[in-house]
């Protein structure tokens, strides 16, 4: 008895998704609202952390986060890339990319080093400018202090990425 409440249950919630037609309003699954918008642009992301005392520039940094923008939208939302008049345009730089030591061993030495990225973000939504905004979004990854940055860096990048542009794509399109 109880698996066929649980079956219900199911069905209910299918029929329901499917009646409100959340794909035709603009909806997807990943909690995102497009709106009207049937578009999105992402502008080059200059790299300008060495401005930040402290930072580094990382050669290669703003087309890898450029591109991992574009991926993101692409993959999680029914928009079309566009390079130019887009419903969506996001825009911004890179203003932090910074090495710094965390933990201490007994010894006084590092024992865990902190990759920060902090980015500058402008969202421009043509279809309901009331959602435009301007933030910074940043992220950090920690390492081992014995291992260089080298070796580590492309699971860094990997993670810096995911959790920078996933916080950029809530901003902007998650209408709860």
């Amino acid at each position: 008895m109880k698996n066929i409440k649980n079956i219900l249950a199911v069905l209910l919630i299918i029929s329901t998704v499917q009646a409100c037609g959340l794909k035709s309003v603009g909806y997807n699954f990943t909690g995102g609202s497009t709106g009207d918008a049937k578009s999105f642009q992402v502008n080059f992301f200059q790299n300008y952390a060495s401005q930040s005392p402290g930072s580094t520039v990382e050669p290669g940094l703003d087309r890898d986060f450029t591109n991992a923008l574009q991926d993101l939208l692409g993959s999680q939302t029914s928009l079309s890339l566009t390079p130019s008049n887009g419903d969506l345009v996001y825009e911004g730089e890179i203003v932090e990319y910074r090495i710094s030591p965390m933990t201490a061993t007994a010894a006084q030495t590092a024992a865990q080093n902190r990759l920060t990225m902090t980015v500058n973000v402008r969202f421009y939504n043509k279809t309901k400018e009331d959602s435009d905004f301007e933030q910074r979004f940043s992220f950090f990854y920690d390492y081992d202090a014995n291992s260089l940055l080298a070796s580590v860096k492309s699971e860094a990048h990997a993670e810096l990425f995911e959790r920078i542009t996933q916080d950029i794509f809530s901003k902007s399109l998650a209408d709860w």
